[in-house]
């Protein structure tokens, strides 16, 4: 049986969810909604989008280059550095876009770009986020197959929080509040973690050692001229707040997607429209939102059609919450900083499973988070 917090009109709610029976089947509900949105034109591509997006950020990436170069050992270069995490996450965005076939024609050509953007420009391998991600848009938040609620340094399940031991305990007691300060490191878990894939792993990896070259000579593009040019101590804090501001924003815009949305057992049985549906949160806010979070606030509707470019994103929405909200299928959407406020709630409700076995039941219960 699992547990999870999602909104209602009185605010965030737990509930539990352990059969099919707990997800009433929309039957022919994505046909619907997929011929609606095809006959709309919303499915085309729309490379002249990607090609503005694109120019903006390799002109804010040559005025990082030239500020670095023109402001030399000076402590502001860590503005520098931030500008680049920011930069580098928005590439990240469009690796993503790529690799879900959004942004070329032809399937080979959007991932060639996303290997390229991925690797070459931000630093991680493709083949690993691609065989993560792809599970987890198979079956989100679903136990045992989606590899976003797995435990890495934070417990998502109240399972896993119980396992917890040692270091990992303590960090699980208080983990909604550690949830966005351990993000600071999330930038240089990532560059490891794709790293260790490639080199460690057993799987068969298309062209694995060219990507590994590509990662490897990118961070030395990146890291060799600061440690040429800086002070050894304003190297290190230039790295460090690049990566910082990297990981910190890469999982900001990730963290409101599913965390604390309702999870699925491993046994259910779910229709496709109401398993993206139901585990899936959008984040108002319209087009300063789609921008800062790349098209990842209208997550119903990317899990939906993975596919459509961001531009269409929008609009799809009034189509998918009209046909939600006629055939009384909870649609979620909230506003960012209420979506952080319910990660961090349901983070720290989880990490009660991980409290001291003496502890008071009832005051667990009822403690405040």
């Amino acid at each position: 049986m699992s547990t999870a917090i999602i909104e209602s009109r009185l605010g965030p709610v737990r509930q539990t969810y352990s059969t099919a029976a707990s997800f009433p089947p929309v039957r022919r509900a994505y046909t619907e909604v997929s011929q609606t949105v095809k006959e709309s034109g919303l499915l085309a591509r729309t490379p002249w989008f990607y090609a503005m997006v694109g120019a903006a950020i390799a002109l804010g990436l040559g005025g990082c280059i030239t500020g670095f170069i023109l402001l030399g050992e000076s402590w502001f270069q860590l503005l520098i550095a931030g500008a680049l995490g920011i930069l580098f996450t928005q590439v990240a965005f469009l690796s993503h876009e790529a690799a879900h076939r959004q942004i070329l024609r032809t399937g080979p050509g959007n991932d060639r770009l996303a290997w390229f953007l991925g690797g070459g420009i931000v630093g991680m391998s493709y083949s690993w986020w691609d065989s993560k991600h792809s599970r987890h848009h198979a079956n989100p938040n679903r136990v045992d197959r989606d590899p976003d609620i797995a435990v890495d340094t934070i417990s998502f399940l109240d399972e896993d929080a119980a396992k917890a031991r040692g270091i990992q305990r303590l960090i699980t007691r208080y983990q909604g509040w550690l949830f966005f300060p351990l993000l600071a490191f999330e930038g240089l878990n990532l560059h490891a973690l794709s790293i260790k894939h490639l080199i460690f792993s057993k799987d068969q990896i298309k062209g694995r050692w060219y990507e590994l070259a590509m990662i490897v000579v990118r961070l030395a593009v990146v890291a060799v001229p600061v440690f040429l040019f800086l002070p050894v101590g304003m190297a290190f804090a230039f790295l460090g707040v690049q990566l910082a501001i990297f990981g910190i924003y890469m999982g900001a815009s990730f963290a409101p997607n599913h965390k604390g949305m309702p999870i699925i057992a491993a046994d259910a049985r779910i229709d496709f429209f109401t398993k993206q549906v139901r585990t899936s949160r959008n984040v108002s806010g319209g087009w300063w939102a789609t921008w800062l979070f790349g098209g990842l606030n209208y997550q119903v509707e990317h899990h939906l059609f993975p596919s459509m470019s961001r531009p269409h994103l929008a609009k799809t929405r009034e189509i998918v919450r009209d046909f939600c909200h006629a055939n009384d299928v909870p649609y979620t959407e909230t506003t960012i900083w209420r979506s952080y406020g319910i990660v961090i709630d349901y983070l720290n409700r989880v990490g009660l499973s991980a409290r001291d076995p003496f502890d008071c039941p009832m005051v667990g219960q009822y403690r405040r988070v």
